[in-house]
């Protein structure tokens, strides 16, 4: 029963979802996807307090053993804690204290995280286009001809150029991320039927398949 009922509960609420795709009627179409966002809104508040709650054990295990770098996790729980009473508190419209540690704070720190991701990323680049193989020296050929095509030396290069990068990246780059993304839809939906249909069970805390 313990395993049943949330398989019924999943092959239901997913076979309603479906539906409602394929049905242009309110009932379908409409009334019940939006029931069911206010659901999975309800459902996130949830959500948020066991990733709050996870957060916080893993950071106080952290500072309990004192492993390198915790005086980080010390900080990251206060600060948690303060941003939390600070919304609370004073609210979180503009011009409140909560929107500018969010503008001044935050993001500058999010700008310097992905900045740094960048270098990260050219580094990845540089191992993965090594001309080991003949794909490898056609990969690395067109990747430095389209990075030649989109600065500013490229058009003054040749005029061309631009409109030769463009066409790379309209056709044959968007056939291949289509492709990809024809793959990763096709492996979305046969996940999706195998847990509607009971198969995939691993999410109920199995090992797969079972009864």
């Amino acid at each position: 029963m313990n395993r049943r009922l949330p398989l019924a509960v999943c092959f239901i609420t997913g076979i309603i979802m479906l539906i409602q795709f394929f049905i242009p009627h309110p009932l379908f179409s409409k009334k019940i996807y939006n029931e069911a966002l206010r659901w999975a809104i309800v459902i996130s508040a949830f959500t948020l307090i066991i990733g709050i709650e996870s957060l916080i054990r893993l950071h106080a295990n952290k500072i309990r053993r004192k492993v390198p770098g915790w005086g980080y996790s010390v900080i990251a729980i206060i600060m948690m804690i303060f941003v939390a009473v600070v919304g609370i508190w004073k609210g979180i419209g503009e011009g409140s204290l909560f929107i500018k540690i969010f503008r001044y704070v935050l993001a500058p720190l999010n700008a310097t995280m992905f900045s740094m991701l960048a270098f990260f990323m050219a580094s990845a680049a540089y191992r993965s286009f090594r001309a080991r193989t003949p794909e490898a020296v056609l990969l690395l050929c067109v990747a430095l001809f389209v990075m030649y095509g989109r600065v500013p030396i490229g058009h003054m290069t040749w005029e061309k150029i631009p409109d030769i990068v463009e066409w790379i990246l309209r056709y044959p780059s968007m056939g291949a991320q289509r492709g990809i993304l024809i793959g990763v839809g096709l492996g979305v939906m046969a996940t999706s039927l195998k847990m509607l249909l009971g198969i995939e069970r691993q999410w109920l805390g199995g090992a797969g398949g079972g009864t």
